[in-house]
């Protein structure tokens, strides 16, 4: 790498690390937030509203990409997966409603009441919320659960989440192992998890 090239990466970290210290002291009692502009996304090809309340949450991890636990890290994740998603699978934008980092802070996806591409038959009416990861083995860090559990109290206490919303992993209503064995297995222990499933034949979709 050159020093010219070094140096602007030293001083895009610095960029970054006081844009997060400007989100985070802004976001008295939410978890900490960064925007689309701050991850530099592409503009959505389309943005369709949804009423609410919202009645469901539904909770995915990315698979690919793996972990992020930095800032930037988390920010490569982020366009990745949204590159992704508007170029190979020719949706309008990254898949989901928000994603959680390891670094402990929410991503903006499409955000809330926007029409998301997580979950055929319920992208219209929830949250769609991606741990970036694997965590089919493993479960995500405590801060990333913890952030993850404060975005959903957030929209409750906002009233854009439904006060008796149903919390559900995406193996629930589409045939897929998301959000991988270990963290389903910890989504059971929130509040407002349902057993319920509601799969049908993908090809009908």
């Amino acid at each position: 790498m050159s020093v010219t090239n070094q140096m602007y990466a030293s001083l895009s970290a610095i960029a970054l690390g006081i844009v997060y210290l400007a989100v985070e002291s802004k976001a008295c009692g939410h978890p900490p937030y960064v925007s689309r502009d701050v991850w530099n996304a592409q503009p959505a090809k389309l943005v369709e509203h949804f009423a609410g309340p919202i009645p469901y949450v539904i909770i995915h991890h990315s698979y690919i990409p793996a972990a992020c636990y930095s800032g930037l890290q988390c920010i490569e994740a982020m366009q990745e997966m949204q590159k992704m998603h508007q170029v190979q699978r020719q949706w309008n934008d990254i898949g989901y409603s928000f994603a959680v980092g390891g670094d402990g802070r929410v991503y903006q996806g499409r955000g809330f009441n926007v029409i998301g591409a997580h979950a055929p038959r319920y992208n219209n009416r929830s949250v769609g919320i991606c741990l970036i990861g694997d965590w089919v083995a493993d479960l995500p860090p405590k801060n990333m659960i913890a952030a993850t559990q404060k975005l959903i109290e957030y929209g409750v206490r906002q009233g854009i989440i439904a006060q008796n919303y149903t919390l559900l992993g995406h193996r629930q209503v589409r045939s897929t192992e998301c959000p991988g064995d270990r963290l389903f297995e910890e989504i059971k222990t929130w509040p407002h998890f349902s057993p319920m499933t509601d799969i049908v034949d993908q090809n009908k979709i």
